[in-house]
């Protein structure tokens, strides 16, 4: 049952980011939570609204480098520095961490902690009481929900995969490829056959598929802001039909996610915590699309999806989002 009279003070690691701000921008109207400090290294004193403005009488908090004691901690840090930052700051047993990094995905144990890799979808019960939780990456979100239904039926052999993503996928440091006049009107591929995600995915699917899976992923660069769109192409023999019967049964009793017989366009999912899919089917070959706001269903969304399971809430509060249409 939820204790209305108990809010919970929540922590972001590394709020200037925009996984960090897209937390402050959930967390200020979540009924429950309350923020109780934002912490920067590289912003502290500055205003959390200085650095983004949209939360100009949202969220006026003044950033700071000094770690409080909470009820809840995101960290919100760069990949591979979310061991360093807790080897160097220790945290209380009882308060919930939700690491938006990939440090715990793969190798979950840190000193007495036991990470519970965070795809509500499949690991919901394991996830009712967590107390570190290691949220899954914004790629591996997407495919796994368009592959997990079919290696649920031991039906993953070959998996060819191709996913276009935004610009906000690479963080808010500037590099080359995050340059206005370099991604606009633009697309290009990168880390093909090697991107990070592809073991977090696997390791997913095959605690469900019966033999080994081959994942050939070839992900690109979007000239937009936000969202990602996969398309992931198995050979079956199954009928159309079939296969959206498989997946309609899997996602039936899951809030987030809706199989969709009509074509899949990524507005549909931009500022909401939704995955929508849709199975398209040519002779022996299946396309499954699959697509998210990669801020939100695969970052900050999601971890609040994941705080509220933990906690015995309700899973959708604060999370109740329209996406835009034009």
């Amino acid at each position: 049952m939820i204790n209305h009279q108990k809010i919970k003070t929540a922590g972001i690691i590394g709020a200037n980011g925009y996984t960090g701000s897209e937390l402050v921008r959930l967390l200020a109207y979540h009924p429950h939570v309350t923020i109780h400090f934002l912490y920067s290294r590289s912003h502290s004193g500055k205003k959390i609204s200085d650095i983004y403005p949209d939360l100009e009488s949202v969220c006026e908090m003044v950033l700071t480098d000094t770690f409080q004691d909470v009820d809840i901690l995101f960290l919100c840090l760069p990949h591979k520095e979310s061991v360093h930052w807790l080897t160097q700051n220790p945290v209380k047993e009882e308060t919930l961490i939700i690491d938006l990094g990939n440090d715990f995905r793969l190798n979950g144990n840190f000193s007495n902690r036991k990470f519970i890799y965070g795809i509500p979808e499949i690991n919901k019960k394991q996830l009712i009481g967590a107390k570190s939780i290691a949220n899954p990456g914004c790629f591996a979100t997407a495919i796994q929900l368009a592959l997990l239904p079919l290696a649920q039926k031991g039906l993953l052999n070959e998996v060819y995969t191709t996913g276009i993503t935004g610009s906000t996928g690479a963080g808010r440091s500037l590099q080359p490829t995050t340059h206005f006049t370099w991604r606009n009107d633009n697309i290009s591929a990168y880390k093909t056959l090697m991107h990070q995600h592809v073991d977090e995915i696997l390791q997913q699917l095959l605690t469900f598929n019966n033999h080994e899976i081959s994942l050939n992923f070839a992900p690109w660069r979007g000239d937009f802001a936000r969202g990602i769109f996969t398309s992931s192409t198995i050979k079956t023999d199954l009928e159309l039909p079939e296969l959206q019967v498989i997946f309609q049964d899997f996602f039936k009793d899951q809030p987030f996610v809706n199989v969709s017989e009509k074509p899949v366009d990524l507005k549909q999912v931009i500022n909401t915590n939704r995955c929508v899919i849709q199975i398209e089917k040519n002779g022996n070959f299946a396309v499954i699309h699959s697509t998210i706001d990669n801020l939100l269903k695969g970052a900050s969304g999601q971890a609040v999806q994941n705080m509220n399971i933990a906690l015995g809430w309700e899973e959708n509060i604060g999370l109740n989002l329209k996406p835009i249409a034009f």
